[in-house]
């Protein structure tokens, strides 16, 4: 097994988080990952027991992430929704640069595809993601680009209330089709990438799940999944918006999840591809197995 090592970004994300499990898929197959962290916590220790090397570093500091990157072949570059996220990759690209990684594999999203410098959306997030890229391009790094849709873990965040408390999906989607991938998923196909870089360099996967369904058509699928009636409510934007405000989310979250709400309206997640499947030779999850997999979260008994 080749002992090269292989630095993953943004190792001790939340929910929707590509990392953990690119890592632990790497790991079981003896790989060697150095798994960069903000703070040392109970997910740092995690990562350490699974078997990764964990270092601090704060991606805003290219000191610190040039001393995580040295000796690693292999990047994988992953970060939250954030303000400073255009920052943090030019930090990663130019550590990488210099240091002369073999590959660099990005993980963004599937709008990005559809933007250009006329083209763009209000999503700050959409925007420094696409600006990212350019940058890549111009680096002559050897990329591997990946682009998932929306996650369904975003129902673990935005919906799992209403599906819990009175057994409806709030959003405002209208009749938009959506074909979200699981996070897990993403992860997965990450991991195949960064495993054996090279015949993928230069590459665009562009990952979604297996359907692209209307919000009452996934309401239907969770019915199944979870043996009740889950019924979809299309709320106005304008009450989702106040709603998100509310709830007092990071300024540059909340637009980019008005953003999403705008984009889903106007049908620009009705996405679909195999890519997945080539690249790690099985079918993503569906939403109902998503919804089997995280019942306890949208059922009353987790809401204590």
């Amino acid at each position: 097994m080749s002992q090269e090592t292989i630095l993953v970004t943004g190792a001790a994300g939340g929910v929707g988080s590509t990392a953990r499990v690119a890592i632990a898929i790497l790991l079981e197959q003896g790989r060697r990952v150095r798994a960069i962290v903000r703070k040392l916590d109970a997910r740092a220790d995690a990562l350490r027991d699974l078997g990764a090397e964990v270092v601090v570093a704060d991606m805003l500091d290219i000191v610190a992430v040039r001393a995580a990157m040295r000796g690693c072949s292999v990047v994988y570059f992953t970060m939250s929704v954030s303000p400073t996220y255009l920052e943090a990759a030019a930090n990663v690209a130019v550590t990488a640069k210099s240091l002369g990684v073999n590959a660099f594999v990005n993980l963004s999203q599937m709008t990005l595809s559809q933007m250009s410098e006329t083209e763009t959306t209000s999503s700050p997030q959409q925007k420094q993601e696409w600006l990212a890229q350019q940058m890549l391009r111009w680096s002559g790094l050897p990329v591997v680009y990946l682009r998932p849709t929306a996650f369904f873990e975003i129902f673990l965040l935005q919906a799992a209330k209403g599906i819990r408390d009175d057994d409806a999906i709030r959003v405002p989607f209208a009749d938009g089709k959506t074909s979200p991938i699981a996070a897990a998923d993403a992860g997965a196909a990450a991991a195949t990438v960064l495993a054996n870089p090279e015949p993928h360099i230069g590459k665009v996967y562009d990952l979604t799940g297996p359907q692209s369904l209307t919000m009452a058509e996934l309401a239907q699928e969770f019915s199944g999944a979870l043996g009740r009636t889950i019924r979809y409510v299309n709320v106005p934007p304008e009450i989702w918006e106040a709603k998100l405000h509310e709830a007092r989310l990071p300024a540059h979250l909340t637009a980019h999840l008005i953003t999403m709400g705008e984009l889903n309206r106007a049908n620009r997640y009705d996405r679909m591809t195999d890519t997945f499947q080539q690249l790690v030779g099985r079918a993503p999850i569906s939403a109902a197995e998503f919804a089997r997999r995280h019942a306890a979260a949208f059922t009353p008994q987790a809401a204590s």
